[in-house]
């Protein structure tokens, strides 16, 4: 039997690697699209002949709802989230509409649907915030410092309750960093990995970065959203956190990075006042103990081969641009 599946986000990095994971294992591919976006795949646009499209919009429940109702997936991941989590500063509630109210209405409508379906809902590791320990696992108490994870842990909550209460199959994967060369430019790896391949080609003479010091836990994301689907195909739901449980410094993000293409850091590397941030009070960090144990899932690209190729695919891009050393 062939299975369905419903995938919100399918235009980002997450939807795209999911998307592609679901088509190998044999799925029929739903992706939800807003009607403002011309229809634009983003990262799934090499996906476009093999996905079925349907309109839906995070600010808008009742297009969520209705998606669902019409495709009658088997299983949902609910990926589709603003990411970018300092912009939660300037639209708190925009962000918490579409974080937590997007996640509800997909979950009102899976209950409707009454044939077992399975959700997915893409926690973050951004909600334990200022945890009191670290690393964090599923048990670690939540303490959100941003409007984005205060959504994040909202939404994580509601699908809780609602598989508490024996009403839905539904998972959430507590997802800490996860990178590739589909990120967009404004997060500090692609800003690295961007930086670096215009440098060695001789476009750019330095890096403008932030903190060196700040530490995440960054994981290749074709690696998290298998993940996700290990996660569906369990007996029973439940929480887990996704990550390599290995923190690394944006410092050594650069070095190994500069060390691709034979560069030295120290020669290139600029902190931007501008840039920089407060310093975190935890160090973000998961524990994936339990999707070890239970799941038998672990990272199978390293920090240093998710960093390379990351470099490896902004060379080539800068290089068919026309860019030569």
């Amino acid at each position: 039997m062939t299975h369905s599946a419903l995938i919100t986000g399918l235009t980002g990095q997450d939807g795209s690697f999911l998307a592609e994971l679901l088509l190998e294992k044999g799925y029929e591919v739903t992706g939800v699209l807003r009607r403002d976006s011309g229809g634009a795949l983003g990262s799934s646009e090499h996906l476009r002949d093999r996905v079925g499209l349907i309109h839906g919009d995070l600010h808008d429940p009742d297009s969520l709802r209705a998606a669902v109702l019409e495709v009658a997936p088997r299983e949902i991941y609910h990926l589709a989230a603003p990411s970018f989590v300092p912009a939660s500063w300037q639209r708190p509630r925009e962000t918490v509409e579409a974080i937590a109210g997007s996640c509800a209405a997909i979950l009102e409508a899976a209950r409707t649907l009454d044939q077992g379906t399975r959700v997915f809902v893409s926690s973050s590791g951004a909600m334990f915030g200022r945890a009191p320990e670290s690393p964090q696992s599923e048990e670690t108490w939540c303490r959100p410092a941003t409007p984005y994870a205060v959504a994040k842990l909202a939404a994580h909550q509601l699908a809780g309750l609602l598989r508490g209460h024996g009403e839905l199959h539904v998972s959430s994967g507590i997802l800490f960093n996860h990178e590739s060369e589909r990120r967009p430019e404004q997060f500090v790896t692609r800003r690295v990995s961007r930086g670096v391949a215009a440098i060695a080609l001789g476009l750019q003479d330095h890096l403008s970065l932030g903190s060196l010091d700040a530490v995440r836990d960054w994981s290749f994301a074709g690696d998290i959203v298998r993940g996700a689907w290990m996660m569906l195909q369990q007996d029973e739901p439940a929480d887990y956190v996704l990550a390599s449980g290995t923190g690394h410094t944006v410092a050594e993000l650069a070095s190994v990075a500069f060390g691709c293409v034979d560069l030295e850091p120290e020669r290139y590397v600029r902190v931007d006042p501008t840039l920089v941030r407060a310093p975190d009070p935890t160090p973000s960090v998961g524990d994936p103990a339990r999707a070890r144990e239970r799941l038998g899932w672990y990272p199978e690209v390293s920090f240093e081969q998710l960093v390379e190729r990351m470099v490896s695919a902004d060379l080539r891009s800068l290089q068919a641009m026309g860019a030569t050393p």
